[in-house]
């Protein structure tokens, strides 16, 4: 499955990220690093997949793609010195 999933990466002051979903309130996880922040969202966005799966839930719409071969877009924060 191919989706698009806005998230928040938030900085913890004892380093790290904490990630949420502004769409899906279950998906909530964190990582040292970016990197393995966004990896543990992958896996956790699984997890939700799952959960809504089990519950006869539908996604919201706005996450599933129609066209699974079509371009996928990614926004990013960038910091310009």
């Amino acid at each position: 499955m191919i989706a698009r999933v806005p998230l928040v990466l938030e900085p913890q002051p004892e380093g790290g990220f904490t990630v949420t979903s502004p769409v899906l309130p279950e998906l909530v996880t964190e990582g040292d690093s970016v990197s393995e922040a966004l990896a543990n969202a992958e896996d956790a966005f699984a997890a939700v997949v799952e959960i809504y799966e089990d519950r006869g839930r539908p996604l919201p719409p706005s996450v599933c793609l129609d066209d699974e071969d079509g371009p996928v877009a990614v926004e990013a924060l960038v910091a310009i010195p």
